[in-house]
C-alpha cells in the first residue's frame, strides 16, 4: 500500500512538473490561484530557502515571457495552465517554491 501511495505521489509531481514548465520555449506557465484546496491541481509551499525548493519561480507581468520556471499569474480560472493552492505547511505540499527578484535565477528540478 505505501509503495502505491508513493508511486503516485512521484507521478503526481512529475505531471505538475510537466505542466508548471510547459512553457520552455514558448509562453510564461499561466498559473491561477485558489482559495479552496480541492480544486488545486498542486498544493503549493513557498519557502525561503532557494536550497529546499523544487522550483526557483521568476513571476513576470508579461504572458509572452518565456522560460524554465517564469509563471505569469492569471485572474482567471479559464486561461490558467495549472491551478495551483498554497498550503501553509511543507508536508502536505505536491511542489515546494522559492520565489526570486531575477529572471536568470528561475529554474525547476524534479
Amino acid at each position: 500500500m505505501k509503495d502505491d501511495d508513493t508511486m503516485i505521489t512521484l507521478i503526481k509531481r512529475l505531471f505538475i512538473g510537466v505542466i508548471l514548465c510547459l512553457c520552455l520555449n514558448t509562453y510564461a506557465a499561466q498559473i491561477f490561484v485558489t482559495d479552496y484546496a480541492s480544486e488545486a491541481q498542486a498544493k503549493v509551499f513557498v519557502t525561503t530557502y532557494k536550497s529546499e525548493a523544487n522550483c526557483i519561480v521568476y513571476e513576470t507581468k508579461y504572458q509572452s515571457d518565456s522560460g524554465s520556471g517564469v509563471w505569469y499569474f492569471t485572474n482567471y480560472k479559464s486561461d490558467a495552465r495549472a491551478v495551483i493552492y498554497y498550503t501553509k505547511y511543507k508536508s502536505e505540499a505536491d511542489l515546494v517554491v522559492h520565489f526570486t527578484n531575477y529572471k536568470s535565477e528561475a529554474r525547476c528540478r524534479y
